[in-house]
């Protein structure tokens, strides 16, 4: 078998492994259907010489597919196994060998939240001749497990491809209710900004990234700006934390959607402290459909349409939001895809995945 042959089949492999947490094992994906149906240019997926997807893919085998947003549920405060979002060993284990070139740093405390530290871990080249644009990855596990180093080879990734990366841990629900959870990415944000000039980022370019629930919160942070508080006493409250670009894999957008199945409203309770029947007001507040405003992140959204926890039309709303705000983006269906893929359709969703950064991050900020 050939190198680059032997090198796609780990990759690939990586993935179907981290997707096997929900049971559930990923499809096959015939078809791809992206909405809404407009030139590729209006929503910033173009041609750009800086993507290195070929080179990211090892980095997305880990990303957060093995820590699903939504999980099966069980009873009395279960363990992050019991509900469903134990990932494989290998997802986490601390990094291996830090690849020639990227400069790694574990374990920064970038903030409290409700009286405990607040960590992230950085990955960036060793040699930056000007500030670079910054990604924050976002892991999954139903807002109540997870881990950051799950999306080490991906900040790795990042970093080689030229940006400084960081992935980010959060408090977890039902001990720690929402809002806990954006208070703390969001310090996790206004952190990077303040400490800018030492970490190598330009402050004015930050993307974030997230998986499943981690992508319901990388949304927040791509349309809530600081009209909308929620900002929490994390620290560093003299910086901004919107960030300006956001690709978000299957996360939730619409809390209240009476169309969530079941299990997924049991977790989304859990995640309020109330079922959103009960509350819409609160279920309103946590959904990023609430929030887009003309000026917000633009977004690149990956939905598989037979999720069994995300529904397709959790994209439709954000679509719809999206238009009315007059906010560019970019959704792609992935026709008969569930809560995770792989083959081709992960090929092709890492590779958009670094253009959609490159286009709109390595611009000049204004």
């Amino acid at each position: 078998m050939s190198g680059s042959r032997s090198s796609e089949v780990a990759r690939r492999s990586a993935f179907v492994l981290a997707a096997g947490c929900l049971a559930t094992a990923a499809i096959s994906v015939p078809m791809v259907s992206r909405l809404p149906a407009q030139p590729p240019s209006r929503f910033g997926i173009g041609p750009s010489g800086t993507s290195q997807p070929a080179a990211a893919q090892a980095g997305f085998a880990q990303a957060g597919f093995a820590q699903p947003g939504f999980a099966q549920p069980s009873v009395a405060q279960p363990s992050v196994a019991q509900a469903g979002t134990a990932q494989p060993a290998a997802a986490n284990q601390p990094a291996g060998t830090v690849p020639q070139g990227v400069a790694y740093e574990r374990d920064i405390e970038y903030g409290t939240g409700g009286g405990q530290p607040l960590r992230l871990d950085l990955a960036r080249p060793e040699q930056l001749a000007q500030a670079a644009p910054c990604i924050v990855v976002i892991h999954g596990g139903a807002w109540r497990g997870g881990d950051k180093k799950g999306h080490t080879d991906l900040i790795f990734k990042f970093a080689q491809a030229g940006y400084v990366a960081v992935t980010v841990q959060y408090r977890f629900c039902p001990q720690n209710p929402f809002p806990a959870q954006i208070e703390d990415v969001k310090c996790a944000v206004r952190f990077l900004r303040a400490q800018a000039d030492r970490l190598g980022v330009d402050p004015r370019r930050i993307g974030a990234i997230g998986f499943s629930a981690g992508a319901h919160l990388a949304m927040l942070l791509g349309v809530m700006g600081p009209q909308d508080g929620l900002e929490g006493q994390g620290g560093w409250a003299d910086q901004a934390s919107q960030v300006q670009a956001v690709v978000a894999f299957f996360g939730p957008t619409d809390l209240a959607a009476e169309d969530l199945p079941a299990v997924s409203k049991t977790l989304v309770k859990d995640f309020l402290g109330v079922a959103a029947a009960d509350n819409p007001q609160a279920a309103a507040r946590a959904s990023p459909v609430s929030y887009v405003t003309r000026g917000d992140a633009p977004l690149l959204i990956f939905q598989g349409t037979r999720d069994p926890l995300v529904p397709h039309t959790q994209a439709y709303r954000m679509v719809e939001a999206l238009t009315a705000a007059g906010v560019n983006g970019r959704v792609e269906l992935l026709v008969n895809a569930a809560h995770g893929w792989k083959g081709d359709e992960l090929d092709h969703s890492v590779e958009q995945s670094f253009r959609f950064f490159d286009l709109r991050l390595r611009r000049p900020a204004r």
